[in-house]
């Protein structure tokens, strides 16, 4: 497969019938640039997943995939569309190249080459530049940085990475150089796993049976039946003279009038209207629900949205922003706020940590607060990182250290009762203390947290108001998801999940019978949104994400989780009652037509006016699902 792009699959070389009445068939594709064992085996397993195919086998030496398969359960075309859907994303998703170093026996690198990410075998070893995404699952060799794992783990802070920890393909190096010896490439790798999993749980999603279909099934042969009888009914009597005969209009016989009201039936019973009722309602909400900012793909996810009983929501980025921000800063000594906030910027603009650069923000902010007039930052001398615990260096004549506690006992550095009452404090609150030391004393602290969305707490009240219950499932620790929990009025938490948990968790709760939306937005939380009956996906979440999810939350507010429940209900409303007027609507037309108002009140409905009525109930039904169009979101959201 190219690097840059996604493997061409071209038209099937060969398309023969094994009989001409035979099950199965064979169909075999040129798939251009498949040379690794890694894209091999994600074409035969996806494709191999798809309904009705018994067999792929992909050779890399040509390229070519013979799929033997069943035609009654699957088409070519259906093949072909996984096949491109199976190399597509597992290009998408890790970088197109990665650096093959080789090392001496002191760990020093000798020769650096790049090569393609499709080409790494296991045990290579690679070198993984700072911003740079991990092409593989792995163990870290020699190296020192952070990496981002919120789209795998869910944990918001990066996490510190050193010889002997393992890193997962498809996270970020944040800042240091890694050299890592991979354990496992192509298919093996989690990220792949989970691409896999997401396409299984697809592929098992059955199509929701549509009520128009069961009725029609009934309905129709119920009216042949009706105008065969009003046919019987009107003939029989009037060749026999039961009747009086001014009863038959001129030039016509017994057998023209019972005909006439005989077609009529069949005319305006026509379930046209009842066809209408499902697909112009769910054609209007969509577009409604696409101008509030909801992608609804499709009936099936609107249909089942109005059902939701308990939503899943994940927690970072989520119910929160999913990047870290400070909320406080305090004094602990003399010094006054600009000159801790001008000797914290000195040391932490060094720094390429997200929580550095969050406190740089702030602090900047603080000095412009108190009057400084000057963005020129102090020159910092003898700057030094401490991995997984902050920063130190020289500013000017001053000795500074910005970390957390842990640093601070390292540099013997006295952290007074007033200090710890303020980190377990904050602690608990699910919070991380940066505290600055100048020249060996404590000078003040900044407080940093993934904070809430500011709608979080009001989005989970008004769906306890609908009856609808709300839990959060994290791969985060269980103090800050409890914290989280706390803050927004959640009550039941799951916390330190993988993705494969999050999923067994939702099908854990539909098998108590309920009825599960699960909202997200990383790669992570893909298999859980595949298996809820209804996934929602944050607008600004993971490409794979969204991909999963049944509806999609362009904003990325909470309140269209709301909206979109709300509209389901409105809309299911709308076809229940499209559905009540289009049968009450035909009930009604089928006993005029067959002529029961004719014997007392001379009320006839030929077939042209039988036609007539046929296409105004349609259009009724029509109308009625353009007043969709009116939806507005729920009041109580907006007076927030």
């Amino acid at each position: 497969m190219e690097p840059d792009g996604i493997g061409e699959l071209k038209l099937p070389l060969l398309h023969t019938s094994e009989a001409a009445t035979a099950p199965v068939r064979t169909v075999t594709f040129q798939l251009s640039d498949v040379k690794c064992s890694s894209c091999v085996n994600s074409v035969e397993a996806v494709v191999g997943s798809l309904n009705g195919v018994k067999s792929v086998a992909v050779s890399p030496l040509d390229g070519r995939a013979a799929i033997k398969f069943d035609p009654k359960l699957v088409t070519v075309k259906q093949i072909k569309g996984k096949t491109s859907d199976a190399l597509g994303k597992l290009t998408q998703l890790v970088p197109d190249k990665a650096f093959l170093v080789e090392i001496d026996t002191e760990g020093n690198i000798i020769t650096e080459t790049e090569i393609d990410t499709q080409l790494i075998q296991k045990n290579d070893i690679i070198k993984i530049v700072p911003g740079a995404k991990i092409p593989v699952d792995g163990i870290v060799i020699k190296g020192q940085s952070y990496a981002n794992e919120s789209m795998i783990t869910g944990e918001a802070r990066p996490v510190d990475k050193s010889p002997g920890d393992k890193v997962i393909s498809g996270t970020i190096n944040e800042n240091g150089c890694l050299l890592v010896n991979a354990t496992h490439v192509g298919s093996d790798t989690t990220l792949s796993q989970i691409v896999q999993l997401v396409e299984a749980a697809q592929l098992a999603k059955a199509p929701v049976q549509k009520l128009a279909d069961h009725i029609s099934r009934v309905f129709v042969p119920i009216v042949v039946v009706v105008a065969l009888i009003t046919w019987l009914g009107w003939f029989i009597p009037g060749e026999a003279g039961i009747f009086p005969e001014h009863w038959i209009p001129t030039a016509m016989d017994a057998f023209e009038l019972a005909l006439q009201f005989a077609i009529s039936v069949l005319v305006v019973a026509c379930p046209c209207a009842l066809g209408l009722a499902t697909p112009t309602a769910v054609m209007v909400a969509s577009g409604m629900g696409a101008s509030q900012g909801v992608l609804i793909k499709g009936g099936n996810a609107l249909e089942k949205a109005h059902k939701v009983k308990v939503v899943v929501f994940d927690k970072t980025g989520t119910l929160t922003v999913g990047k870290p921000e400070v909320v406080s800063a305090v004094l602990f000594s003399e010094f006054s706020m600009e000159e801790l906030c001008d000797m914290t910027i000195a040391v932490e603009a060094s720094s390429e940590h997200p929580i550095a650069k969050a406190v740089v923000v702030h602090a900047k902010r603080l000095r412009q607060k108190f009057g400084s007039s000057t963005d020129e930052v102090p020159d910092v001398n003898d700057f030094e990182v401490h991995m997984g615990a902050g920063v130190s260096g020289k500013v000017g004549d001053r000795k500074v250290v910005v970390g957390n506690k842990r640093l601070m006992h390292a540099c013997n550095i006295p952290v007074g009762s007033k200090v710890e009452k303020y980190i377990s404090e904050n602690e608990n609150l699910a919070r991380t203390c940066i505290l600055v030391s100048i020249d060996g004393k404590i000078a003040g602290a900044f407080c940093v947290t993934d904070p809430v969305k500011p709608e979080a707490r009001r989005v989970v009240s008004f769906l306890h108001s609908m009856g609808i219950s709300s839990i959060i499932v994290t791969g985060d620790n269980r103090a800050t998801a409890i914290a989280i929990a706390n803050e927004v009025g959640i009550d039941e938490v799951f916390a330190e999940t993988d993705p494969v948990g999050k999923a067994n968790k939702v099908k854990d709760l539909q098998m108590k019978g309920m009825t599960v939306a699960m909202v997200g937005d990383g790669i992570n939380d893909s298999p859980a949104l595949v298996a809820a009956d209804v996934g929602m996906a944050i607008g600004a979440g993971t490409d794979i994400a969204i991909e999963a999810a049944d509806i999609v939350l362009v904003k990325s507010s909470l309140e269209d989780v709301i909206t979109a429940i709300d509209l389901s209900r409105k809309t299911m409303s709308r076809i229940r009652l499209n559905y009540i007027w289009a049968l009450g609507y035909n009930i009604l037309g089928m006993l005029i037509a067959a002529g029961v108002l004719y014997p007392f009140a001379g009320i006839r409905l030929p077939p042209w006016l039988a036609g007539a009525c046929m296409a105004a109930s349609s259009l009724s039904v029509v109308s009625s699902s353009l007043l969709l169009q009116f939806y507005k979101k729920p009041l109580h959201i907006e007076s927030f």
